[in-house]
């Protein structure tokens, strides 16, 4: 199954991600997950959304990325093993749409085989490019946030709090709904079930570590360095993975559960 990682923090950090190791994380099934890879950095109102849909162990592109020097508040990340639509670029996450002058990012981990034919999208603002079931929800996702956003720049918290909310409970109806959605402000991170490493689908979804203010954060895994440079102020730094990655007391997520972030601290 697919493997999600974000990061929000208050100030830019570093994330490198050394896919071919990250790919392999929680996989149940030989050979890790092939099929694609991609991260989105946010800088302000837009993104950096690189993607490629070959095995990370393949990409020649990948080792550029791991080297290059990405500093961002906001980092999304998904690796891909196929379910719904052929191994494609368009079929590629994180996907991204622009909405409102913003890059909207989401991704998805789960398989809702039903989606397409049972929740089909009407007149709106957003249209799939490809032919994934996790791209026909994100622009169901998009269509609720629609009309927030014609109103207020940015609208408020518990508006696109209800929103989402309402939109994940939908989607859990359909199947596995562990997902990541950004505006660029906010990080959503919404955990159901998920394929374990044993293949049992069941829960957790998704794993939170919230780390304390620092003036420095530094954190390390296989396939992840994390770190942000020395600051004058203390900041926060929050991470959301499908699987915990290195130390720290990572929180498995129930199912059904919404965290929001903004700036490394989450929402109440």
């Amino acid at each position: 199954m697919c493997e999600l990682f974000a990061v929000s923090s208050s100030e830019p950090a570093r994330v490198r991600l050394r896919f071919a190791e990250f790919a392999t994380h929680g996989a149940p099934r030989h050979g890790g997950n092939p099929d694609g890879w991609g991260a989105a950095y946010f800088d302000g109102r837009d993104a950096h959304v690189l993607r490629e849909p070959i095995a990370a162990t393949r990409s020649a592109f990948v080792h550029v990325l791991e080297d290059h020097e990405f500093h961002s508040p906001l980092v999304l990340s998904h690796v891909r093993r196929a379910s719904r639509g052929p191994v494609a670029l368009a079929n590629t996450q994180p996907f991204s749409h622009e909405m409102a002058g913003r890059r909207h990012v989401f991704a998805h981990n789960g398989d809702l085989p039903e989606v397409r034919a049972q929740w089909t999208l009407g007149e709106g603002c957003a249209w799939p490019i490809g032919q994934t079931d996790s791209e026909h929800v994100f622009c169901h996702l998009l269509r609720a946030l629609a009309p927030l956003w014609r109103e207020a720049q940015p609208p408020s918290v518990q508006a696109r709090c209800d929103a989402v909310t309402a939109f994940a409970a939908t989607m859990r109806s359909f199947g596995p709904a562990n997902f990541l959605y950004s505006d660029g402000e906010l990080l959503f991170a919404h955990a159901d079930r998920r394929r374990q490493a044993d293949d049992e689908v069941r829960p957790p979804g998704l794993h939170l570590l919230l780390r304390g203010a620092s003036h420095a954060h530094d954190h390390r895994a296989d396939g992840l360095h994390l770190c942000t440079p020395e600051a004058t102020r203390e900041h926060s730094l929050a991470m959301v993975a499908s699987v915990p990655l290195g130390g720290g007391h990572w929180i498995a997520l129930d199912p059904g559960e919404l965290v929001v972030l903004r700036a490394g601290e989450r929402l109440r």
